[in-house]
């Protein structure tokens, strides 16, 4: 079973990988729908939940509940593959390296100022066209340990230029990692 997780600060493209993997039937788990669900079942706001969730289940809760999902999907004996899109911690990637044998990191970089501008784009319920609360998401993903994470990865992808260029990469990589499995 091949499983990768993916990093990167909000807006850095995450979702992009998730998208060409899912092309390449790979599966996707979202930490962020892990989140988004527990919000929507508290009825409260999503950031505030990422936070929450933590303090009364331990830094390992979003980890934890992604490899429940993984191995639940996992029953049917086929050795499946798997992104995990939206590593934040140190934490959860040693969880996921403690589950899963092989495990590897990609993190995808863009500045802050494409970011921000995709995310003003992107307008999805957790996203602020708001400059200051922006640098307030960032600095909260930075609290919860991202910038380790993305230093460790075991593959580091600039997103800046043409999105071909980024996607052939995004392929490339899990290519060689499917055919090294």
């Amino acid at each position: 079973m091949l499983v990768i997780g993916v990093t990167g600060m909000p807006g850095s493209g995450k979702s992009v990988v998730a998208r060409i993997a899912k092309g390449m039937n790979i599966n996707i788990i979202k930490m962020g729908d892990v989140i988004r669900n527990e919000a929507s079942k508290r009825d409260a706001d999503v950031g505030d939940t990422a936070v929450k969730l933590r303090e009364e289940y331990g830094k390992y809760v979003v980890a934890e509940r992604c490899v429940e999902i993984i191995k639940e999907l996992n029953k049917s004996g086929n050795n499946h593959n798997y992104i995990i899109e939206g590593i934040r911690s140190p934490a959860e990637v040693k969880i996921f390296r403690k589950h899963f044998k092989h495990f590897k990191v990609i993190a995808i970089h863009s500045s802050p100022r494409t970011r921000f501008m995709r995310l003003k784009k992107r307008k999805r319920t957790d996203d602020s066209s708001n400059y200051h609360e922006f640098n307030k998401r960032d600095n909260r993903e930075l609290n919860f340990g991202i910038g380790d994470v993305i230093a460790t990865a075991n593959y580091m992808i600039v997103n800046e230029g043409p999105i071909w260029k980024f996607k052939n990469s995004i392929r490339s990589i899990l290519k060689n990692e499917m055919e090294n499995n």
